[in-house]
């Protein structure tokens, strides 16, 4: 008997394994965007302008990758394109502006713990109408996670101010509509690959947001300090192109509720981003609780595919 009837439970393994690597890389960048956004606040920056900068300087990168995607495949049909649409307008518009405006009134920490919400999301949006079988290695994964984000949502909300209410329930919209977007977008990647989707539904974003920009603001207002572009580029470039391909290819491996647990390591990574660039202590609940974080990826990491 030939050894390649074998080969392909490792294969897929491994295949896992690297889309669950990337999912996590993906996570870890696009988090870093709270860090950049409260540094950017600094310079006296609104969540308008923050996105449309972001937006801006994106709109070229993904503008070049959808042409490729495009000279390199069949035209969509219709259907799909109206889906893209919606895809481009509750994915990283509408979730990117909620998670901005929101980061005016609380902190990055207490941002980080409500964006822990998004899987319980995509499970149960995955489970109720798509029919999806969530094993019971899953629910322990997230419980798990869920339980290290309890530790340190008792140290974080002990500091926020009088808008703390308004700023969570912003955030907990960008939650909700980053959940619904994974969902949809892993129904659609299958047709349409995940870097053709995602290209074009970040041009459909970056239009959106820049529109939102100039019927809100004036071209005045894009007389900004140096570091203001500066952050804006790092934010484009690093929290904004690199994630989200990242975070499409992992999509259309190992589907979205793994790639939205997987995203659990994002959130928290950002502690020490914080600390490094925002001086927030680092106390030993946040460090218990991180730990319960990565205990609850290392579970997905041992999901039998």
């Amino acid at each position: 008997m030939s050894t390649a009837t074998f080969a392909p439970a490792p294969a897929k393994r491994q295949a896992f394994l690297a889309g669950l690597l990337l999912a996590i890389i993906g996570a870890i960048f696009f988090s870093a965007k709270a860090i950049v956004a409260k540094l950017m606040y600094r310079y006296h920056v609104d969540a308008v302008m923050v996105i449309s900068l972001r937006m801006m300087l994106s709109l070229p990168m993904f503008a070049v990758l959808a042409i490729w995607q495009a000279r390199k495949a069949p035209p969509l049909a219709w259907r799909d394109c109206g889906k893209i649409v919606f895809l481009g307008l509750i994915g990283y518009y509408l979730s990117s502006f909620l998670d901005f405006l929101g980061l005016q009134y609380i902190s990055a920490g207490l941002e980080r713990l409500i964006l822990f919400l998004t899987p319980s999301f995509v499970l149960l949006i995955s489970f109720t109408f798509y029919k999806r079988k969530v094993s019971l290695l899953e629910w322990g994964a997230l419980l798990v996670s869920y339980a290290g984000t309890a530790l340190v949502l008792m140290h974080d909300l002990n500091v926020g101010g009088a808008n703390v209410v308004l700023g969570s329930s912003l955030v907990l919209g960008a939650a909700i509509s980053y959940a619904l977007y994974l969902i949809f977008s892993g129904e659609l990647v299958r047709r349409v690959g995940a870097m053709r989707l995602v290209a074009y539904a970040m041009c459909v974003s970056s239009v959106a947001c820049i529109a939102q920009f100039f019927v809100l603001r004036s071209t005045a207002d894009l007389v900004q300090p140096l570091a203001v572009y500066q952050l804006s580029l790092i934010n484009a470039v690093f929290c904004t192109v690199v994630p989200v391909c990242l975070t499409m290819i992992a999509v259309s491996r190992i589907g979205a509720p793994s790639v939205a647990q997987a995203g659990l390591v994002g959130p928290v990574a950002t502690l020490f981003l914080g600390a490094m660039l925002l001086d927030e202590p680092i106390t030993a609940i946040q460090l218990a609780g991180t730990a319960l974080v990565l205990s609850g990826i290392y579970l997905l990491s041992r999901k039998k595919t």
